[in-house]
């Protein structure tokens, strides 16, 4: 092997090195795990306790259940015991774990025993084992103990060993992911012993314990579970440490699991027995469940409610779920389980009563028949120790039947009148055939039980009017009798066929229906970059398809707050905006129905993208679980608020960021011009005076003037700019007050050109001003500074050759233009002249100047209500031509103005 080979096999895992620097992040679990209750956990885990407390470990004592136990109570003293939180419960006050003076506390370890304990009405979780989780989440180490009967995925078998169900259970998931775990064991005969002695529980429930469950074969079985449960955690603590520390040695091939449920009570016990059997062979497994396409027609609420809570015991148990749709359900589960390159398929089988039909085959007859190399698991559902769940009451008659049956009973009935009018006027031996259409007819308007219902009776009504004899329902003829059956399963055939074309279309109707909203929610979401118009768009879509009150929270200020809300007087208390924080910060459901915070009304689920959570959606369950097509529904609706949500946030961070660096360009370009047209002007002023200063008298006449003339020109160029910067000041602050005065250009005109003469000498200007020139309306100072300006950019750009400045009218507009006869401007840069700070070229031995003189004279003219343009080439394809347009005044009422 080459030596890179060697260093590339030999390097460290990187998803357990990730693992690893997660859990470096947060507090450490330890668990003491035993077999059954009076093994003596809370002991061991106490005697623990007082060692590192001498060892001066910062550790504390969040709760401890004694049990009445002397021994144990003993090991309390001297520890530090944080108090309890006291609940009002049926009229009593009880003590709870106080969550919330742990965090405060923020001991190094804390010790919270009864890791299955359910807690009171009003907690922030339902479950201990969530406080727990909180605690290892913010940094914490716990210390805690739980018996192996507490499992989810034991449930049902230590129901089956011991006759008793248990309550309180916790997922597989938090003994998987515990840091250390302690097994406290205890021989059966020796525990038992301890039972009489009165050291587990008190004398009055200690002789019920000993008579239902502390058996010898209950205990043994249950001290087997316990150690089984335990060696496969050190198996996966040694497979991590492998891992981590790149140790080669004899992997064996993975095994994956396919485990298929659906709607019906087996598919718990198969969820639990696949997840022992992952686990024993620490495999990973998936949940399938497969639906027709016509599933939610055909499929009940109850048996929908019943499949979800199976899938989310599941997610539990720490399997991966899919949701799949279907006709060939055999075909499915075997195409998904080739793509997921499953081992072994577990499945329910159940025990029919009476075979079926030779030519259909069940489930699972069909995966053995058709899989090749795939292990097949059935899982039965006979057992008769396990205590049998209530039967619920249910309906004589299906939901809908008696409409369904009077469709059936019209239907025939017209057929059966139609019928007997036609045999008055002709005899026909397939009359037969109007009773098929009453059949179909009943299928298509009320289902398979109005189908069924129209056969039976098309069969009595047929054999009562048309069958010899007439007016009975015997038959005189053998033949007569086929094909009254064969009629009858023809009918019941076609009934059949009708119906689920019946469901399939309204299914395909509703989904349609709900793919519609959907699409029209997209578009809508599409068009709109605001964001509050996209969070006003997704509320009232919520509300719409769930038909319950909808808020949306968003983050402000390091809070989360609500910012849309359908109807708009929906209020979150406070236990819902806690349980809205919770779901912000921890990135899970919170509120109705969940783990966290369960006395809510509302439950709140996050907004996620795929930049992290942009927010939080809450609506009001109260109790009334959403169906699967709502959870559909409203996860896509989630999904696509949370992208446009994000999307918004994106376009206005990068407007900002356009905005941060369009004025750091124009910071940078005024930093630049004063750097140059201030110093310039400053250094040569300067010079001038420490010249006139040293020399004074000896300096002859000719050249002091001529120093005095650059202070002149230099000091002028210096208040040119400075009023350059205030003008733009005022220009970008919309201060501008132009005065609404009658102007006229010509006299402007001549001004501005004087004034420029002064200014740039030996340059030539020529005016060409028409004669019938109108006045208009405006501010004459800001005028003549405008036409200054674009003169000082003529002298700049515009070459050796004379300036000429126009003056005409042209329709209803007043034309003032300015033309060079210089390079000209480049015509990318036409539209950009007028831009601040801009500058373009290298004129001969001149400043570039600020670039503000033209957008100055643009602000200006429109603030006058004119135009402003640029043209380049201008005249013999060369120079610039500035063009101001300014709307002229009705001539009565410019004339007025002249008088």
């Amino acid at each position: 092997m080459p030596e890179n080979d060697r260093d590339q096999t030999s390097r460290p895992d990187p998803d357990a090195l990730l693992a690893l620097a997660k859990q470096d992040r947060r507090g450490k679990l330890t668990l003491f795990l035993g077999a059954a209750p009076g093994v003596g956990k809370t002991y061991a885990m106490l005697t623990r306790v007082r060692r590192l407390k001498e060892e001066g470990v910062d550790i504390v004592i969040g709760l401890v259940e004694t049990h009445g136990r002397g021994e144990t109570a003993a090991l309390l003293e001297g520890l530090e015991v944080l108090p309890l939180r006291h609940v009002e419960h049926s009229g009593r006050s009880l003590q709870e774990f106080d969550i919330d003076a742990a965090l405060a506390r923020c001991p190094r370890v804390i010790v919270v025993d009864e890791l299955a304990h359910t807690n009171l009405g009003g907690s922030r979780h339902p479950k201990r084992y969530q406080d727990i989780e909180e605690l290892v989440d913010a940094g914490i180490d716990v210390w805690t103990a739980v018996n192996i009967q507490h499992l989810e995925s034991l449930a049902d078998v230590v129901a089956q060993i011991a006759g008793v169900a248990v309550r309180e259970r916790i997922p597989d998931t938090v003994l998987k992911r515990a840091d250390e775990v302690f097994l406290v064991d205890l021989p059966p005969a020796e525990l038992i012993q301890r039972l009489k002695e009165g050291k587990v529980y008190l004398p009055e429930n200690a002789s019920r314990a000993a008579e239902r469950f502390f058996r010898l074969g209950n205990l043994t079985a249950l001290r087997e579970l316990a150690l089984r449960r335990t060696a496969d955690r050190v198996d996966d603590q040694m497979v991590d440490y492998l891992r981590q520390n790149a140790i080669e040695g004899s992997w064996a091939a993975g095994e994956r699991l396919l485990v298929c449920i659906g709607p019906d009570r087996l598919s718990e016990k198969v969820v639990r027995t696949a997840s022992r059997l992952a686990s024993g062979l620490n495999a990973n497994w998936i949940v399938v469940s497969v639906a027709r396409a016509d599933g939610d027609a055909n499929t009940g609420s109850e048996a929908m409610r019943q499949l979800d809570a199976t899938i989310r015991l599941a997610e539990q148990l720490g399997a991966e779920t899919r949701r799949i749709v279907g006709n060939d359900f055999v075909e499915e589960i075997l195409k998904l389980a080739r793509r997921e390159h499953a081992t072994q398929i577990v499945i329910g089988a159940r025990r029919h009563r009476f075979p079926l039909l030779p030519f259909r085959r069940s489930l699972p007859d069909a995966l053995v028949a058709r899989a090749s190399g795939i292990g097949i698991h059935l899982i039965t559902d006979r057992n008769e120790s396990a205590p049998k769940p209530k039967r619920k009451h249910k309906r004589a008659f299906p939901e809908g039947s008696g409409r369904a049956l009077a469709i059936a009973a019209s239907s025939t009935a017209a057929a059966t009148a139609l019928g007997i009018l036609i045999e008055r006027f002709i005899v026909l031996q397939n009359i037969s055939l109007l009773y098929l259409l009453a059949v179909l007819a009943s299928a298509a308007y009320a289902g398979y039980v109005a189908a069924i219902a129209a056969a039976l009776i098309s069969v009595l009504a047929y054999n009562f009017f048309f069958i010899e004899p007439v007016g009975t329902v015997t038959v005189a003829e053998p033949h007569e009798v086929f094909a009254l059956f064969t009629f009858l399963a023809a009918a019941i055939l076609a009934g059949g066929l009708a119906s689920r074309v019946r469901e399939q279309a309204k299914t395909a109707s509703r989904r349609a229906a709900a793919t519609q909203a959907l699409y029209d929610f997209s578009r809508k979401l599409s068009g709109t970059a605001n964001a509050e118009d996209v969070l006003w768009a997704a509320v009232t879509q919520i509300q719409a398809t769930l038909r319950r009150n909808a808020v949306l929270l968003l983050p402000a200020g390091g809070e989360i707050e609500p910012a849309a809300a359908w109807p708009p007087d929906t209020e979150l208390g406070v236990s819902d905006m806690t349980a809205a924080r919770w779901t912000f910060e921890k990135n899970e459901a919170a509120g109705n129905a969940t783990g966290t915070l369960p006395n809510s009304p509302f439950q709140f689920r996050p907004l996620r993208s795929p930049h992290g959570i942009v927010g939080v959606c809450g609506f009001l369950q109260e109790d009334k679980p959403l169906d699967i097509s709502e959870e559909r529904a409203l996860a896509a609706i989630l999904d696509q608020t949370a992208v446009a949500v994000d999307r918004a946030r994106l376009s206005r961070e990068s407007l900002d960021q356009a905005a941060r660096l369009e004025g750091e360009k124009f910071r940078q370009a005024l930093l630049s011009s004063i750097s140059h047209d201030l110093r310039t002007p400053l250094a040569t002023i300067t010079g001038a005076v420490t010249s006139l200063r040293q020399l004074g008298e000896r300096m002859p006449p000719e050249s002091r003037d001529d120093l005095l003339k650059s202070i002149e020109e230099e000091s002028g160029r210096l208040t040119r700019f400075v009023a350059n910067l205030l003008d733009m000041t005022r220009v970008e602050a919309g201060t501008i007050n132009a005065r609404r005065d009658w102007v006229d250009v010509a006299d402007v005109v001549h001004s501005a050109v004087e004034r420029a003469r002064t200014y740039f000498t030996g340059r030539v200007f020529e005016t060409s001003i028409a004669a019938d020139l109108p006045l208009i309306r405006g501010d004459s100072v800001l005028l003549g500074q405008v036409l200054f300006n674009l003169l000082d950019n003529a002298n700049r750009f515009g070459g050796d050759e004379a300036i000429s400045i126009y003056a005409r009218r042209e329709g209803d507009e007043l034309v003032l233009s300015v033309t060079d006869l210089g390079k000209g401007i480049a015509p990318d840069d036409l539209d950009h002249v007028f831009d601040k700070f801009f500058r373009k070229g290298k004129p001969d031995g001149r400043s570039l100047g600020t670039g503000l003189g033209l957008s100055i004279s643009k602000g200006f003219v429109e603030a006058m209500g004119g135009r402003i343009k640029a043209e380049s080439p201008a005249l013999k394809r060369r120079g610039t031509r500035i063009s101001m347009r300014f709307p002229v005044a009705r001539t009565g009422t410019a004339d007025k103005g002249r008088e």
